[in-house]
């Protein structure tokens, strides 16, 4: 074993960690038993002396993986060494021997026959030269969840990257078998071929030198390299997914046999089945066929991040259907979304069918992507397969681990200290910041009063007038508050009567407009909310359309537009010539840019992936398929259109002219200017009758500038005016205006938070969770989400802070991009935020009191008539901000509770629901209406957070004073001391019930009388009075239709009969 490590050792050029070789001693462990079966313990602790030996020494780390090492081993046979440790022969060999202690595992359904699934098993994963160790898991270990959820899977990973692993292949006391997983290495006697990048844009593998992402199935690769005598050099692992695909370096058109497609919708399969044939079939995966259990646990920190995955009971028939066309099929061909998220649904699918058991060795299994739903595209890009890219699969995990650990633990604290307030995740947070920062800003704002002087001209030989503005005063140039008041404004005015005015300078200039950038995510979502009010998640779904195509009217399917989620600026070379050949022949040579147009996002933490969202064919023009789609999906593709021609054409060019107009000593100048455009260039595409869906209607406008320009341009230096009209308006300066879903895109972009794939979802997200409502396309948030917004702020300032948000999408790219290892940035989050949680659970809920209600003072109290908060009920008490002991409501009341319990204010309560009638929140002086007459107690008319009602009685340090609702009264007014005292009799007692003696009550609430057995209520007619209903009208009442149960159910403990029939049914179960 020494000789063998040593030439191991000499093959690698730097040094690794000792603990990188456990996996390699666990495996020279297992051999050594193997070949002698008989070994005694001391023999045993003698091999265990040598590994612990040359555990100290220092090995090399090319692609820093033991996995080499353990490759560079000899075969011995092909042993299954899952039947061979069990439990009672490691218990025979004595503690010396101890293995490889990391594992993962998963679980499968029990099918009934163990010893098939067991000889299967064993069949499958044999340990070979070209496979990691196995490291066992005893019988001890528990089972995740239940079979009748679906499959659950974990993910593990270790903390080295040459994990080994190894299987339980049955557990008598369990209904299901849990199989670890072991990884599959490529194994090579040449030397190591370089990674190569596939002409059709497809990443390239990754190194190994990232750890390894344990996956959650075992591996079908294996190898029969016979016994050498030196030791050979192995291939490095391309990638440090384990399940990344099989012979995906031939090409998978032409076809050479039966292959199978997976996509993720069922509208993308069959245009692409329309394209390919019957040698291919295309079944879609309706999306992930998996993802973490909604639980807690489901991401381990402790356990160096291991995942439990959960397989969906819908998904189960998705991948039946998946798993039965590979029957006889040569090829699994993953076609999934080009982006971080189809690359994870591509490497879960691969993972659950090598669970499965339905992938062969000598079946290819490859991973393809479609930029675009084209026959010439599709065929192109399977022509170029590839590998999983463990680099995005990582990337995926390390945002799912992040998201879940976040929403997994500030929630409960948030439930805790905010009832009723739940995370708002990650990316949500920071944008939930954005929108309460500027709300803050908005409250705080003070407006300013200003004036603005204008006057209308008239030239000498000219009969049209042209508007001018007041720009220097006294020779100085005005700014904005200049002008503060009315008096200052009047006095200009005489000034500017009493003066001659001329043209004292014209200025001539032209500019150039250069055409916009093609699309990306965020900017098609900016213009379709700006220009065709369509929200994101709206925008997004129309997108999806298109992408996957419609059937054209020549019966053949095509996908109209490119892929919608990129943030890369670039085009096609092909595309591009497409388009200037089409701009020459429609609109002019003179039209066409010389050369291509190329454009780079200059935003940060782009990561240009992929193409700009473009049409698919160019030559598709609006009109042609207007009849294929609904008015919204056509005004998008016309949009997409419009703005792909105009990217590749000329700049508009704008003639511009200022004319000064002043006073013989230039101490008053007014300015009038006007613009005109000189050549359309790109402009002319938004001229075209094909874009007359998405055009604004400003011809009015338009001709009433080229008017004003003519008007200017007959005026020379030195001609004097007449002046008419002078106008004088008063103004405010504005608040800073709320986002709309546009403008928050636009900053959360510019600030580099988000990424393509989640704008939309950040506003579903944030209304659901009632954080904030839009109107009229803007953003407004709830309180419920300012208070969280707050609480963020205050105690976990990473999640909100901007720029720690963006960084972590930074390091995310790093991820993607093989710079970052994904664990190590995953434990130094976690390292901090766990410190966070900490701290906070210790914080109490009055601490958070205080500090919402010192930072929204001036929004909790401003609708109070008394500016000192003093209470109007007791008259002792100060009015401040609570949180509800008993639901998820907010109030504003007095701090002398219990002896005083006024409510001023309610802002969420209970059963909050969009269709209830909003709450009053009226502050008002209690009302003495008299006294009662028998026993002398104030009668008070009060209004409270459900409206106004009657009080017998002042409020008492344990005494709860009658009180009567008086919500239903229109008019409150005309309340008096004896329709308070008729208020105040209810509820009435009309008799018992002649079943079971209870009472029957007659009751008043906010909505009317009711009456009342039990939990059985009915309503009383509006048109029956009161005083008419007796027992005999409520018994008929409570035996007709309009019926309703109130109140709990109470439980009734079962007989002692019912408690042994009970037992006797779970007995027979």
């Amino acid at each position: 074993m020494q000789r063998t490590l040593s030439l191991a050792a000499a093959k690698s050029p730097s040094s690794t960690s000792a603990l990188c070789l456990r996996p390699l001693m666990a495996k020279l462990q297992c051999r050594t038993i193997q070949n002698f079966p008989s070994l005694s313990s001391s023999s045993v602790a003698k091999v265990d002396k040598v590994c612990r030996n040359v555990s100290q020494l220092q090995f090399k780390r090319e692609n820093a993986s033991c996995f080499k090492l353990a490759c560079a081993l000899p075969s011995i046979s092909s042993l299954s060494y899952a039947t061979q440790w069990s439990g009672s022969s490691l218990s025979s060999l004595g503690s010396s021997f101890r293995t490889f202690p990391w594992r993962y595992f998963s679980q499968v359904p029990n099918t009934g026959n163990k010893d098939k699934i067991v000889k299967k098993f064993n069949k499958k994963h044999e340990v070979l030269a070209s496979s990691g160790v196995e490291a066992v898991v005893t019988s001890s270990e528990p089972a995740i969840g239940g079979v009748s959820n679906g499959i659950k899977v974990e993910l593990s990973t270790a903390a080295s990257p040459p994990a080994s692993n190894g299987k339980k292949v049955e557990d008598k006391s369990s209904s299901t078998v849990l199989v670890s997983e072991e990884v599959s290495v490529e194994e090579s006697l040449k030397t190591v071929p370089k990674p190569k990048t596939s002409a059709s844009g497809n990443r390239k593998s990754s190194s190994a030198k990232k750890e390894v992402a344990k996956s959650s199935s075992p591996s079908a690769k294996a190898s029969n390299t016979p016994k050498q005598k030196q030791v050979p050099q192995a291939t490095p692992m391309q990638n440090s997914i384990e399940h990344r695909g099989q012979n995906a370096s031939k090409p998978l058109f032409p076809p050479s046999g039966k292959s199978v497609i997976v996509v993720e919708s069922i509208t993308k399969a069959k245009v692409i089945q329309g394209y390919l044939g019957d040698m291919y079939e295309v079944l879609p995966s309706y999306g992930h066929i998996r993802d973490l259990a909604s639980r807690s646990g489901s991401v381990r920190p402790d356990d160096d991040f291991s995942m439990v995955w959960e397989v969906p009971s819908s998904a189960w028939t998705h991948i039946k259907s998946i798993k039965m066309a590979l029957n006889g099929a040569e090829n699994l061909i993953l076609a999934s979304d080009p982006d971080r998220e189809g690359e994870a649904i591509a490497w879960h699918i691969i993972e659950m069918l090598q669970q499965q058991g339905a992938l062969h060795e000598s079946m290819t299994v490859a991973r393809v992507v479609f930029h675009e739903i084209t026959e010439s595209a599709i065929k192109t890009a399977l022509q170029s397969p590839r590998e999983i890219d463990g680099d995005l699969v990582h990337a995926y995990l390390a945002r799912r681990a992040l998201d879940y650990l976040i929403g997994f633990n500030i929630s409960p604290l948030l439930w805790r200290k905010l009832p009723g307030c739940p995370s708002a995740g990650r990316v949500q947070s920071a944008a939930l910041a954005l929108i309460c920062d500027r709300e803050s800003e908005i409250d705080g704002f003070k407006p300013q009063e200003y004036w603005t002087v204008g006057i209308k001209v008239q030239g000498k030989d000219s009969s049209s007038t042209v508007s001018a503005h007041l720009t220097s005063l006294n020779s100085k140039k005005l700014n904005q508050l200049s002008i503060s008041s009315e008096e200052d404004a009047q006095d200009i005015e005489q000034r500017i009567r009493s003066e001659g005015f001329l043209v004292k300078g014209i200025k001539k200039s032209t500019t150039r407009r250069n055409p916009p950038t093609p699309y990306i995510t965020s900017t098609l979502q900016q213009d379709a909310a700006n220009k065709l009010h369509f929200s994101s998640a709206y925008t997004m779904k129309l997108a999806q359309k298109l992408y996957e195509g419609v059937q054209l009217s020549d019966g053949n399917s095509a996908g109209l537009i490119t892929y919608m989620r990129t943030d890369g600026l670039h085009i096609a070379d092909e595309a591009i010539k497409d388009i200037q050949s089409l701009v020459a022949e429609r609109y002019g040579e003179n039209f066409t840019s010389d050369g291509p147009r190329k454009y780079f996002k200059k935003v940060k933490n782009a990561q240009e992936a992929h193409e700009a969202i473009r049409p698919t064919n160019i030559r598709r023009l609006p009109s042609t398929i207007a009849s294929l789609l609904d008015a919204d999906s056509l005004k998008l593709y016309t949009l997409i259109w419009s703005r792909s021609v105009a990217c590749q054409m000329e700049p508009a060019s704008v003639v511009q002219i200022q004319v000064d107009i002043g006073n013989a000593s230039e101490s008053i100048i007014f300015r009038s200017s006007c613009s005109k455009v000189g050549f359309l260039g790109y402009q002319a595409v938004y001229e075209d009758p094909e874009t007359k869906t998405i055009k604004t209607k400003d011809d009015e406008k338009s001709s009433e500038r080229e008017e004003t320009f003519e008007t200017l341009s007959l005026l020379k230096d030195g001609d004097p005016l007449h002046i008419g009209e002078v106008e004088l308006k008063q103004h405010h300066t504005q608040p800073p205006p709320r986002y709309s879903e546009g403008s928050l895109i636009k900053k959360l972009e510019e600030l580099g938070i988000g990424r393509p794939s989640t704008y939309a979802s950040i506003f579903k997200v944030l209304q659901d969770r009632k954080y904030l409502t839009i109107k009229s396309r803007v953003l407004y948030p709830e309180f419920r989400g300012r208070m969280v917004s707050a609480f963020l702020t205050n105690y976990f300032t990473e999640v909100t802070d901007y720029s720690f948000t963006a960084d972590m999408e930074t390091e995310l790219d790093n991820v993607s991009g093989g710079v970052t290892n994904w664990k190590g940035l995953l434990r130094d989050y976690w390292t901090r935020f766990s410190a966070y949680c900490k701290r906070v659970e210790n914080v109490q809920i009055q601490q958070v009191e205080k500090m919402l209600e010192k930072k929204y003072e001036d929004f909790l109290f401003s609708s109070l008539p008394d500016p000192t908060r003093t209470c109007p009920s007791c008259s002792e008490g100060t009015l401040i901000f609570k949180v509800s002991k008993f639901g998820t409501g907010y109030f504003i009341g007095c701090d002398g509770y219990p002896s005083c319990k006024f409510i001023a204010k309610t802002l969420y309560g209970e059963d909050e629901d969009e269709d209830d009638s909003p709450r009053n929140t009226c502050v008002e002086e209690p009302k003495l209406l008299g006294l009662h007459p028998n026993t002398n107690e104030k009668v008070i008319l009060k209004c409270g957070p459900y409206g106004y009602y009657v009080q017998l009685g002042e409020d008492k340090k344990g005494h709860l004073p009658k009180r009567a609702n008086a919500a239903h009264i229109k008019d409150v007014s005309s309340i008096t001391l004896e329709s308070a005292l008729e208020l105040l009799r209810y509820p009435l007692t009309l008799g018992t019930h002649p079943e079971d003696g209870q009472p029957v009550t007659l009751k008043l609430s906010k909505s009317g009388f009711t009456v009342r057995h039990r939990r059985t209520m009915a309503t009383v007619p509006k048109n029956t009075e009161p005083s008419e209903v007796t027992l005999e009208k409520a018994m008929k009442l409570l035996s007709g239709k309009n019926v309703r149960l109130c109140g709990r159910p109470k439980r009734i403990k079962p007989t002692v009969d019912e408690e042994s029939e009970g037992d006797e049914v779970v007995e027979a179960m």
